[in-house]
């Protein structure tokens, strides 16, 4: 990874932008830290993490669930063929084989994770044996890329869990210890303005390095987003793609949104109004296929302030703002001027 970095400067090219937060992924990986990238939702944070795990180089490991070098087999399976001395079967697995993610939720818990006792195992080979321990997802992330994605939204106790796996490669199940021979980059995320979320320990979060990813830097960054990641089926004038862009980036800047839409909405945006246009029989873009789509897009991906709320419902703050903004902006749009309806 590290030969990786520094002879290709421009090695994260999955992400466009977002230069500050690759430096210091970059700089952070190099000396094997733990991260947490974080930021709003949809502005490539996985796409990021997935990023790390292609640059990763192919490896010669056993062909089992947890990746298992073999000189250093971690699941039971191996372990046992090496000692009954049966031949390992080798395959070659890419980086992006090799990359494991996990959603969090208030629902998992540390077994999920690390692994836990099977009774019917430990009835054969004892309860103290390593064949009686089934390992957890945190296993087939084995020389790879464990990616936890909210990671703020697992409770304490996992946390607890997963701090003395990274930090001890040992893990305490039960009454049982198990000792960990896993190897992994482990990268997580955050929103940090997630309500829903469980609280986050000082000695949890002293473990990692944190990269801060916002949105798109500029609105031409955000249009080489959209025009990169978004579906094209018909001609999208450039001015209606400047309208989207300039409409969506407005509502990030309003003071009255708790809920900021992130680039997903303009690339919904962006799809949507292809799609009005073919409905009806067109193979070009106009202004009204972008009014159509608006509130069907934008309503739900925003949050009105307590403030503001009571006062006017999403939809129809939608639709104020973005007349406001046309008739302000790119009243020409709609004229017949212009060419469009």
């Amino acid at each position: 990874m590290k030969k990786v970095f520094l002879s290709e400067k421009n090695c994260l090219k999955d992400i466009i932008g977002q230069n500050t937060a690759k430096e210091q992924l970059k700089s952070a990986l190099i000396m094997n830290r733990h991260i947490i990238i974080v930021g709003p939702p949809g502005i490539g944070k996985t796409t990021l993490a997935k990023n790390i795990a292609k640059l990763l180089p192919k490896q010669k490991l056993v062909d089992c669930a947890y990746h298992c070098n073999p000189e250093n087999p971690i699941c039971p399976d191996c372990k046992s063929k090496i000692n009954s001395n049966k031949k390992l079967k080798l395959v070659e697995v890419s980086g992006e084989k090799r990359f494991v993610r996990i959603q969090g939720s208030p629902d998992l818990t540390a077994e999920d994770l690390i692994g836990d006792i099977d009774p019917i195992k430990a009835m054969r080979f004892g309860p103290l044996s390593l064949e009686a321990f089934t390992p957890g997802k945190i296993f087939k992330a084995n020389n790879g890329v464990l990616f936890f994605d909210e990671l703020n939204r697992c409770p304490e106790k996992l946390q607890n869990a997963l701090l003395q796996v990274l930090e001890e490669r040992k893990a305490t199940i039960g009454s049982y210890d198990i000792d960990l021979n896993a190897n992994f980059i482990f990268i997580g995320t955050m929103n940090p303005k997630d309500s829903s979320t469980e609280k986050v320990s000082d000695v949890f979060i002293d473990r990692f390095d944190l990269v801060y990813m916002n949105y798109p830097e500029n609105p031409e960054t955000e249009k080489e987003i959209i025009k990169a990641k978004g579906k094209k089926i018909l001609e999208f004038p450039k001015e209606l793609l400047n309208l989207i862009v300039c409409f969506i980036r407005s509502l990030r800047e309003d003071d009255r949104l708790e809920k900021l839409p992130s680039i997903r909405a303009s690339i919904g945006l962006y799809e949507r109004a292809q799609a009005n246009a073919m409905l009806n029989g067109r193979k070009i873009v106009c202004f009204n296929d972008i009014k159509d789509a608006v509130v069907s897009v934008l309503s739900h991906r925003i949050k009105l302030k307590p403030s503001s709320k009571y006062l006017i419902s999403p939809e129809k703050f939608i639709e104020e703002e973005f007349e406001k903004l046309v008739d302000s902006k790119f009243s020409e749009l709609k004229s017949e001027k212009s060419g469009l309806p």
